[in-house]
C-alpha cells in the first residue's frame, strides 16, 4: 500500500472515537452509569477482539511481546476512566478541548522518545487543529465555562495516556498481526477498567441485556477498531503523524451529534470542523511531499 493509504486507516481509527460520544449519550439517556458503559464497552470490544483472532494465521509469541502489549493496553483503559472523570467538574466542551490536546502531546512523544523533531510544517497544523477544536467544540457559545483544577488536571492525563496509547501502537511489537495485537491491546485494557470499575453488570441479567445493544456499537467502535486500525497504519506514518491524522475524531463526533441526536450545531461549528479536516489534509500533504526527498537522499548514499 502507499503511504497515503495508512493515513487514511488511521484516519479512521480516528472517526471511530468521533462515533463513541453519541451512542454513550444515548446510554446515558437510559439510565445506565459511567462504570457500566465504560465496562460493558471494553468487555465487549475485548470478546470481540478475541473472536476475530479464531479466524487468522497466527505466530506464536514470545512471553515479553505478550507482556508488552497487555501493558500497552494500559493507558487505552485509562483514556476513557480519566475522561469521564474529568466531566465530573468541568464543561463537556472544556474536556473535549483537554482532550484534544493529546495532538500535540503525541507528537511530543515522538520528539522525547524517537527523537523525531517536528518539522515546522507539522506544528502549523497542529496550530491549525487546536483552533478548529475550539471552535468544533462550541467553547465560546457556552454559558458556564468554570474551569476546576481536578477537572483540568483529569483531562489532560486522559489526553496525555491517549496520545501515548497512539504512539504504542505503532512502536511496539510491529511484526505482530495487527488483530492478534489489537486483541492483546483490549485484553490489557479491559482488565484496568474492570480494577477500577469491577464489573457487577456481568452477573445482574436485566442490566446485562439492556447494556449489550451499546455494548455491541461502542466496543466495535471503541475497543475493537481502534488498535486495529492503528495497528496496521502507525508503523508506516509514524506516532507524530498518527496523532494528527487521528484528529478526525472531533468533526466526527460533531457530525454524530448532529445526524443521529439531531442536536443543533451553529455555524462556527461547522467552520471548526472544517478547519480541522483542513489541518489534517495540509499535514498529509505535506508529510507525502516531503517523502520523494527523503527517498532520493537514500538512494544517494
Amino acid at each position: 500500500m502507499k503511504l497515503w493509504h495508512y493515513a487514511v486507516i488511521v484516519f479512521l481509527g480516528g472517526c471511530c472515537y468521533g462515533i463513541l460520544s453519541t451512542f454513550v449519550k444515548l446510554a446515558y439517556s437510559a439510565g445506565f452509569s459511567t462504570p457500566e458503559v465504560t465496562g460493558v464497552q471494553y468487555f465487549f470490544g475485548a470478546v470481540l477482539s478475541w473472536m476475530f483472532v479464531i479466524f487468522v494465521k497466527k505466530k506464536s509469541l514470545t512471553y515479553k511481546q505478550v507482556t508488552k502489549l497487555l501493558l500497552s493496553g494500559i493507558p487505552f483503559g485509562l483514556t476513557g476512566m480519566f475522561y469521564y472523570q474529568s466531566l465530573q467538574t468541568i464543561n463537556a466542551s472544556l474536556a473535549i478541548v483537554l482532550l484534544f490536546q493529546f495532538v500535540w502531546i503525541g507528537t511530543l512523544y515522538e520528539w522525547v522518545l524517537q527523537k523525531k523533531k517536528p518539522t515546522r510544517g507539522k506544528l502549523i497544523s497542529i496550530g491549525i487543529l487546536l483552533i478548529g477544536s475550539v471552535l468544533a467544540a462550541n467553547i465560546f457559545s457556552q454559558g458556564d465555562l468554570s474551569l476546576s483544577w481536578q477537572g483540568t488536571i483529569w483531562g489532560l492525563l486522559a489526553a496525555s495516556t491517549f496520545a501515548l496509547f497512539v504512539f504504542l501502537s505503532g512502536a511496539v511489537a510491529k511484526e505482530t498481526s495487527p488483530i492478534l495485537k489489537s486483541a492483546l491491546l483490549s485484553t490489557g485494557a479491559v482488565i484496568t477498567v474492570f480494577v477500577v470499575f469491577p464489573p457487577t453488570f456481568l452477573f445482574n441479567l436485566d442490566v446485562l441485556t439492556g447494556l449489550s445493544p451499546f455494548g455491541l456499537v461502542l466496543g466495535i467502535f471503541g475497543v475493537v477498531l481502534p488498535p486495529l486500525l492503528y495497528s496496521i497504519g502507525m508503523p508506516h506514518i509514524g506516532s507524530g503523524m498518527g496523532t494528527i491524522m487521528t484528529a478526525s475524531e472531533l468533526p466526527m463526533a460533531v457530525i454524530m451529534s448532529s445526524l443521529v441526536l439531531e442536536e443543533f450545531v451553529g455555524w462556527s461549528q461547522w467552520i471548526g470542523v472544517i478547519i480541522i479536516l483542513c489541518g489534517i489534509a495540509f499535514s498529509n500533504i505535506r508529510h507525502r511531499g516531503s517523502r520523494p526527498q527523503t527517498l532520493v537522499k537514500k538512494n544517494t548514499v
